[in-house]
């Protein structure tokens, strides 16, 4: 399904008033609106190929109905989503769910719907179909050669497509670790580890970056071989200046201070980008903001402060994604809300006074500073944000217009109830 521009302009028109006067109210009070507003524009954020169905929890999966069936319905899903918000504009593809038949057909397709593909992603945490041996006990840190040269010849093979698509990154998670005391050898799983990296990373293209993610636990229980942000930043180094360190915000430990770990990545030009969701007691990719809004304030302060610090473009020098399995929600709802609370945040943090905050921080003033941040969090920036989409093309309200439209209810009717995404 597409929707039509015409459809946009008539739901804007009818929002036209009621908008327009929050958004002003907000505006007479900001200094450089339109400089705000032209970031807003630019800033995009990718969405997974993965996250367009319903995910499983581990008990079950519970089909919404209509969920696309192939890789061109999930580019079809994704310009969907950016029709609406322009906010949405690449796609990130999982290898090997999401192997292109024809890379023209899908690059003429994915400019059809003003797409471009973000970082591809490679998959050593499952076995495939046929694969000669197993990835049970670990991928990349595998004791036996054979099984870790086996993911090192997917990752290649997963630059490969991604050279063909235009992109210019590739994402590594590893489930490799342990469930049980002695299981591993430590330090040999980190070696085995680094030198398959090592072999992916030299198949990089000159332009191409490699985002070490890491998780605290699961799959495994005791530990995990890059299980934390000083773990991937080891590899990250050790790799070379194409590795980076990528955050994923539900890939911690309880009460983690992610902001402060994002502060000290950017200050080492380490950090490479973020997958972005939400959590309550632990990796439970639930929709971005849903739960924890203000951290994610706080995240995006630190984000803003320290790539202004070293002169970073804020839409293109670091890599922006959703990760979120959708089990209740519909996922292209989950997503528009996912995207507009990035954008709240990212906005709020636009508004912070960064010159009073350092004078607060230089006097030691514990109280001012407290309230700098909390004024630019409790300001309804909602109306700011969509302006930027409205100006950009978009909807100002992109899920009333989804539900107005009654887009699930056309894509149950085109692709049937009982479809299933690939791979989930």
């Amino acid at each position: 399904m597409q929707v039509e521009k015409y459809k946009i302009d008539e739901f804007n028109h009818s929002q036209q008033a009621a908008h327009t006067r929050k958004f002003e109210f907000l505006a007479e009070g900001l200094s450089n609106v339109e400089g705000v507003l032209q970031k807003l524009v630019d800033f995009q954020i990718a969405i997974p190929s993965w996250a367009l169905g319903t995910g499983g929890t581990r008990f079950g999966r519970f089909s919404g109905g209509g969920e696309p069936r192939s890789l061109e319905e999930k580019m079809e899903d994704v310009g969907l989503l950016h029709a609406l918000n322009r906010s949405s504009g690449a796609i990130s593809l999982h290898i090997p769910w999401d192997i292109p038949q024809d890379y023209k057909a899908t690059k003429a397709l994915a400019a059809q719907y003003g797409l471009k593909f973000d970082a591809v992603n490679s998959n050593t945490f499952q076995d495939q179909q046929n694969q000669v041996q197993s990835y049970k006990f670990g991928s990349m840190q595998h004791v036996d050669k054979g099984v870790r040269q086996l993911a090192i010849d997917h990752n290649i093979e997963v630059i490969k497509h991604g050279v063909e698509l235009g992109s210019e990154s590739l994402t590594v998670w590893l489930a490799d670790g342990s469930s049980f005391p002695g299981q591993l050898n430590f330090r040999k799983a980190f070696q085995n580890t680094l030198e398959s990296l090592q072999e992916v990373y030299a198949a990089l293209p000159d332009n191409w970056k490699v985002f070490v993610e890491y998780k605290a636990f699961e799959p495994n229980f005791y530990s995990t071989t890059v299980g934390d942000w000083g773990q991937s930043l080891l590899y990250a180094n050790k790799l070379g200046p194409k590795a980076y360190t990528l955050v994923d915000l539900g890939h911690h430990l309880p009460n983690a201070n992610i902001e402060q770990i994002v502060s000290l990545l950017l200050m080492e030009g380490k950090l490479g980008g973020f997958h972005f969701n939400d959590s309550k007691y632990a990796d439970d990719d639930l929709t971005t903001g849903s739960i924890k809004p203000y951290q994610l304030f706080l995240i995006f302060n630190e984000l803003v402060e320290g790539m202004d610090a070293r002169g970073m473009n804020h839409a293109t020098d670091l890599g922006w994604m959703i990760d979120a399995s959708h089990n209740l929600k519909d996922p292209l709802e989950d997503l528009l809300q996912s995207v507009q609370a990035i954008m709240i945040a990212y906005a709020q943090s636009l508004m912070v006074d960064r010159v009073a905050l350092t004078e607060a921080q230089q006097n030691n003033d514990v109280a001012r500073a407290q309230e700098i941040l909390q004024d630019a969090f409790r300001t309804d920036v909602r109306p700011l944000v969509a302006e930027a989409q409205v100006r950009a093309g978009g909807a100002a309200n992109a899920i009333q217009l989804y539900r107005q439209l009654k887009v699930r209810e056309n894509l149950i009717q085109e692709r049937g109830l009982k479809t299933v995404s690939s791979g989930l």
